[in-house]
C-alpha cells in the first residue's frame, strides 16, 4: 500500500516579481515499510520536497496523500498532530534546546501528542539513546556534546513517538564516516524491525545506495535513479 503519494505537486515561490520553481509537476509513491533515498545537488528542490510531505508548506498545485487523505485539505490542528504523531523529522541541523538534557530533548515530542503517550516514555528514551550509541550521555546537556554526538541525539528524537515514516534531510552530513555507518545500520534495523518507512535526502551517492528504492532530483524535478 501506497503510504505518501504526491500527485502532479508544484511548489512555487516569490522572490520580490520573480517565481522561483522549487519543485516541478512532481509525482512520487512511496510504500508503506520502504526504504527510499534521493539524491541531488544544493538547491535541486529536496528539501521542499520533504517539506510539503510533512506538512511545512502546501503545494502550489497538485496533491500530497497521506494514506489515501489530502493532507492539504486539513486545518491547522491536523497538520500539526499529523506532523508530531506520523511524521519523524531528521532535519539539517540538530535543533536540540539548549535548556534540556538529551533525554529531556527526546521527550519533548511526546508532550505535544494530542493521545495520551504511552507508559514507559522515560525509558524508551534511554533506550533510543543507548541505541545511537549515547547510554554514557543519557543526561547530558547539548553543550557538552559534540556536533556529532547532538546529530545523534536528533536522529534518536526522531523516532520518540513511534512515527510511520521518517523525513531525513542530510541525517548523518555532519558524522564521521564509521558514525556515520553505524548510523545507517541503524535506519536500516529500524525500518527492517519496525516497519518504519524511511525517506531519506542526502549528497552521499554510497548512504543512497543502502536504501531500497532511489531518486534523483535536479532543478526541481523528480526521476527515478
Amino acid at each position: 500500500m501506497d503510504m505518501v503519494v504526491l500527485d502532479k505537486v508544484s511548489r512555487d515561490y516569490r522572490v520580490g516579481s520573480t517565481t522561483i520553481a522549487a519543485v516541478k509537476s512532481t509525482s512520487l509513491a512511496i510504500e508503506k515499510g520502504s526504504f527510499a533515498s534521493i539524491v541531488g545537488h544544493s538547491g535541486s528542490g529536496k528539501t521542499t520536497l520533504l517539506s510539503l510531505i510533512g506538512g511545512m508548506v502546501a503545494p502550489t498545485s497538485g496533491r500530497v496523500l497521506f494514506n489515501g487523505t489530502d493532507i492539504s485539505t486539513w486545518n491547522s490542528d491536523r497538520l500539526s498532530e499529523y506532523r508530531c504523531e506520523r511524521i519523524g523529522f531528521m532535519f539539517q541541523s540538530a535543533s536540540l534546546l539548549p535548556i534540556l538534557t538529551a533525554k529531556e530533548n527526546l521527550l519533548l515530542p511526546v508532550a505535544f501528542r494530542t493521545l495520551p503517550a504511552a507508559a514507559g516514555q522515560e525509558r524508551r528514551a534511554e533506550e533510543l539513546l543507548r541505541a545511537v550509541g549515547l547510554g554514557d550521555k543519557i543526561d547530558a546537556y547539548p553543550a557538552h556534546l559534540s556536533g556529532g554526538q547532538q546529530r545523534r541525539v536528533a536522529i534518536a528524537r526522531a523516532f520518540m513517538n513511534d512515527p510511520e515514516i521518517i523525513l531525513a534531510d542530510e541525517p548523518t552530513g555532519d558524522l564521521d564516516e564509521e558514525t556515520e555507518n553505524e548510523m545507517i545500520q541503524f535506519f536500516l534495523r529500524m525500518n527492517r524491525e519496525q516497519g518504519t518507512t524511511f525517506l531519506m535526502v542526502t549528497h552521499n551517492s554510497d548512504l543512497a545506495g543502502q536504501a531500497k528504492k532511489h531518486f534523483r532530483m535536479a532543478q526541481g524535478v523528480l526521476q527515478p535513479a
